[in-house]
């Protein structure tokens, strides 16, 4: 498994990550001289940036490192580059190429005997495997204990944003799709991927969390009835702003242009963090996110207004009908 990509792309274990970093920025060396070290770290990981920083000095490099929110491959610190030599980014896999960036990710190992569990969820015995990130770098050794146990896994390629097959994103789910399976097992963390690929593929999803043990079926009722009540409440507002996202790998400009003609009451908004406080001040009605899809989604919550996905928009607008929902993907 392994990245067609130009972009630099590793895999470390927490331990060594330091030790790999400097390794990589010696290779890059030879290339070329690399003096000013941008570092970028995801919010689990900022705690780690004082000691990198720290031993990347030692060894001579001036070091920047982003106090810039980070939720993704999609959100590099474009800005700190441009005032730099090179940007490691952290914690996750590129989601497209980026000159004098290297993407140094975590591979992180759990006790597979564990699936055990997974086992009496299963109905079929041939399944789709899907994954994020962190274990990617298992699906062999998962594939051969399912195997053992009379299942047959199928790992299949995503899109661009994912270069490791099996490998899932909360706004892509085509190595899901791509398997052609009508079960799938997801091993990861949360709800949102499993139930984002159920409603994507239609398939039924048996989500494996390897941290806690417990294994689960998505159901969307509760997200559906939810979403229908959103877009029900959207149709009578005065105002929408098209949220157009200045983050990196999540700008839709296209697609915010199309979405915008649906609507005389539409304006588009560029914006780089979207957070409550920074919407208040612009008093719309309901906002429809272009950026990553999961701010519709998980943080409705935390939104005084509807937030609707593109799809949910062209409901309210009369260019969809409910009965065509589709959960919103960057592919």
């Amino acid at each position: 498994m392994s990245s067609k990509r130009t972009t630099e792309s590793v895999q470390a274990q927490p331990e060594d990550l330091t030790v790999r970093i400097l390794s990589l920025l010696k290779e890059k060396e030879k290339e070329r001289p690399v003096r000013k070290v941008a570092l970028q770290f995801p919010e689990g990981l900022k705690r780690k940036a004082h000691g990198i920083s720290e031993a990347l000095r030692r060894a001579g490099y001036e070091i920047v490192i982003s106090g810039e929110p980070c939720w993704g491959a999609c959100d590099l610190d474009l800005d700190l580059l441009k005032n730099s030599d090179i940007l490691i980014h952290i914690g996750h896999a590129p989601v497209d190429e980026r000159e004098n960036v290297i993407f140094e990710y975590f591979s992180q190992d759990f006790d597979i005997s564990q699936l055990e569990d997974a086992i009496t969820s299963i109905e079929s015995r041939r399944v789709g495997l899907i994954t994020t990130i962190q274990h990617v770098h298992l699906l062999d050794d998962i594939i051969q204990f399912f195997s053992d146990r009379g299942i047959e896994c199928v790992i299949a390629a995503g899109s661009e944003r994912t270069p490791f097959k099996g490998q899932v994103l909360g706004c892509t789910f085509e190595a899901a799709k791509n398997t052609g399976c009508s079960e799938i097992v997801y091993i990861g963390t949360g709800l949102f991927h499993p139930l984002g690929v159920h409603l994507a593929t239609g398939a039924r999803v048996v989500a494996f969390d390897p941290y806690t043990g417990r294994t689960e079926i998505p159901d969307e009722r509760r997200m559906l009835i939810k979403r229908h009540a959103l877009i029900e409440k959207a149709k009578e507002a005065r105002s929408f702003g098209i949220l157009l996202s200045k983050k990196s790998g999540q700008r839709r400009e296209e697609l915010a242009r199309k979405l915008e003609v649906l609507s005389d009451k539409a304006d588009i908004i560029e914006i780089g963090e979207i957070t409550p406080d920074a919407l208040l001040n612009f008093g719309y009605d309901v906002y429809v996110n272009t950026a990553c899809p999961r701010l519709a989604y998980d943080d409705q919550a935390r939104f005084p207004v509807p937030v609707l996905s593109p799809q949910e928009f062209e409901i309210v607008c009369g260019a969809r009908e409910w009965e065509e929902f589709e959960i919103d993907e960057i592919t």
